[in-house]
């Protein structure tokens, strides 16, 4: 077996350069080998890699990347292992576009989490947040960067690996991110505008502080999410609705206006969201819109 000291994680990434964080937390400057260009693939922030060191003013360079548990392609990081969804009473919360980052998340492997921020500004939110996502089977966190409630279950989140927070604009992303880990990030955001497909210059870096790593990002392009997707597969990015798979009448059941459906009949029976279910409806109806100009 090929073995290639040391090992680290790229932290960042410009102009073709790799810059990796060793495991007593030196960074080296590296290059991709040719093979990886061979085999069409780019090294990512997050990478966990093995190298060769340079040696004087020379870099080094990238010898094996090893497997990713996740991977995005905008921004280009992989590895993730939560993404934390922040909600606060103000602004509004926007549930499609956090119903939007769900499906993305889970359909790249990575965790989410969702977090409700300023939760002394209003107690009913959180719980609001709980029925809705019951199903999900993600972490959910009551917290106040304010009066500090819930922010020691937050830390104990972060630790879990590669983090990255999104969400709204003026939720309280950074002040929690500064708060939680004492990292002052110039956090990215997931805007219509960048939906839309606005350009940043800014790279993604991986930022460490203490036993935290933690994903600043110029935000998260929601572009490619429907490329390619099959109408009837947005369905599987609902964990609450697993359990009433092959129970409809007909198959394959989009859960959408069918007879028989046990997904629709047991959102009437309360036991999945009733907002949630709307709201695949209308992502639902977008996916089937992409799929339809696939070719255009």
């Amino acid at each position: 077996m090929e073995a290639f000291t040391p090992a680290g994680v790229i932290v960042k990434g410009v102009g073709g350069l790799y810059y990796a964080r060793d495991e007593k937390g030196e960074v080296h400057v590296l290059r991709a080998k040719g093979k990886f260009r061979k085999q069409r693939i780019t090294p990512m922030v997050g990478d966990r890699v093995h190298f060769t060191p340079g040696t004087g003013d020379e870099h080094g360079w990238v010898e094996k990347i090893l497997p990713r548990e996740s991977e995005l392609v905008r921004p280009p990081v992989a590895n993730i292992r939560h993404i934390v969804l922040v909600l606060a009473p103000q602004p509004a919360p926007d549930y499609l576009l956090i119903d939007t980052l769900i499906v993305m998340a889970v359909k790249q492997g990575i965790q989410p989490a969702i977090v409700v921020n300023k939760c002394d500004l209003d107690e009913q939110l959180f719980e609001q947040v709980q029925r809705d996502y019951a199903g999900l089977g993600a972490p959910m966190l009551k917290v106040s960067a304010k009066t500090g409630e819930g922010m020691e279950a937050l830390r104990e989140l972060l630790k879990a690996g590669i983090c990255c927070f999104a969400g709204q604009s003026g939720v309280g992303k950074s002040t929690l991110l500064s708060a939680a880990t004492g990292l002052e990030l110039e956090t990215g955001e997931i805007s219509r505008k960048i939906s839309r497909g606005r350009h940043t210059t800014r790279h993604a870096e991986l930022l460490f502080s203490g036993d935290y790593q933690v994903l600043d990002t110029p935000g998260f392009s929601l572009l490619e999410l429907w490329e390619g997707l099959e109408p009837i597969q947005l369905k599987e990015y609902y964990p609450e609705f697993f359990p009433y798979e092959g129970e409809c009448r007909f198959a394959p059941c989009y859960h959408l206006s069918e007879p028989g459906c046990a997904v629709l009949s047991a959102a009437r029976d309360g036991h999945i969201s009733h907002a949630r279910l709307e709201r695949y409806h209308q992502l639902l109806k977008k996916v089937q819109e992409a799929w339809k100009n696939r070719y255009d």
